[in-house]
């Protein structure tokens, strides 16, 4: 996080979980998810599906078990991946028992279609036994018969309600290795039940707006709800739900907690929207650099600036910059200072390579960094 007070954000306290390999709550990093859309039964098209969204940096990934076949192909898909799978399940309780026994390492019920209190016991002594975490999916479009009726319509309250009871349910077995949702399509209706149910427990929160959209409507409409809840330190875990590529879900939550601060991944350009003073043309150039430093996971930040008006300013706070020029040559900075000029001709591949430079740099200061801590440690164990 920044030292700079204005750019703090205050996360709220849950309790930490376990999805597999990766914490959830407390003080750990909040996840990106995302899910799966191909059959899960064709075991070879979702692993390589899972394998893109783990290149794109997904923390965790979901996929749909509605039939025996697909919790039988879990087997196979938790073997050959890397990341911790959730189970989704729905209507079919007995898909979640197999799912458990498969490797899932998290299992999401929705309470208002799971069935009976008796099957959501059965479904949480399988977690138990195989290790399994539980996220209570609460949605909006699919609340228990007797909250609408109660309250009329989805809200904040229902949403909430909902969530509540059956995380009784699930403390009541004494189990409490689970996080909660409570989304809905309305960015209103969601941020409200995400705000009354983080001030109403202590359970770590997934966050996302259901049913979001397209590409482009989905990403504004998820990063106004998502963004509005993190900004205000809510979320532990989060998937932006887009009508796109499961890996594109991934880029743009990373997105959100990167210009939140919030975590740190892959080159940050920062780049002008481009005007009738730019010396290179910036839209271009930004977009085959995002394609060609897509490969960097070090966190490095870039700006892409067309003219002095804004250029050196910008350059001051990134590790590279470049500011448009007259005559085709434009200036090149390095650690907000002025370094040299280069031609335009030869530009994108001269950033690509002082960013590959720069990342190699610090991935080796880091690599040095742990390797004299473990020498320190094992020096220290030695003199006991």
């Amino acid at each position: 996080m920044s030292y700079r007070p204005y750019q703090q954000i205050l996360r709220r306290k849950s309790r930490q979980i376990r999805v597999g390999k990766v914490l959830v709550g407390g003080d750990a990093p909040i996840s990106v998810q995302s899910m799966t859309n191909t059959p899960t039964e064709d075991a070879k098209a979702t692993i390589e599906q899972i394998r893109r969204c783990e290149l794109a940096g997904a923390d965790i990934v979901r996929v749909s078990v509605p039939t025996p076949e697909s919790t039988a192909a879990l087997h196979e898909i938790v073997r050959e991946v890397n990341v911790p799978i959730v189970a989704d399940i729905h209507f079919h309780y007995r898909r979640a028992i197999e799912a458990a026994k498969a490797g899932a390492a998290c299992l999401r019920i929705n309470p208002g279609n799971i069935g009976s209190k008796e099957r959501v016991k059965e479904v949480v002594k399988a977690a138990r036994d195989h290790g399994c975490s539980i996220r209570i999916g609460v949605n909006a479009g699919s609340l228990e018969k007797h909250l609408l009726e109660k309250y009329g319509e989805p809200n904040p309250e229902a949403l909430v309600e909902s969530a509540l009871w059956h995380a009784a349910h699930l403390q009541d077995e004494d189990f409490h290795e689970f996080k909660i949702s409570v989304k809905a399509s309305d960015v209103f209706l969601a941020v409200a039940a995400y705000q009354q149910l983080a001030e109403a427990c202590d359970h770590p929160l997934h966050i996302g707006i259901t049913e979001a959209g397209g590409r482009r409507t989905g990403t504004v409409k998820s990063a106004i709800g998502l963004g509005n809840l993190l900004w205000s330190g809510i979320g532990d875990t989060l998937r932006v739900s887009l009508s796109a590529e499961p890996e594109e879900e991934v880029h743009v939550g990373w997105e959100m907690l990167k210009s939140l601060g919030l975590r740190h991944r892959g080159v940050k350009i920062i780049s002008c929207p481009s005007c009738a003073r730019q010396g290179f043309d910036v839209i271009r150039t930004v977009a085959t650099l995002e394609e060609r430093l897509a490969h960097i996971e070090t966190p490095i930040t870039l700006s892409i600036i067309g003219c002095v008006v804004n250029g050196p300013g910008e350059a001051l706070m990134t590790d590279i910059g470049l500011t448009g020029g007259g005559a085709g040559r434009h200036m090149v900075y390095a650690a907000g200072r002025t370094d040299h000029t280069i031609d335009e001709a030869a530009m994108v591949d001269h950033l690509v390579g002082l960013v590959e430079k720069k990342a190699a740099a610090i991935e080796a200061e880091e690599a040095a960094r742990k390797a004299a801590e473990a020498t320190a440690q094992a020096t220290a164990q030695a003199a006991e």
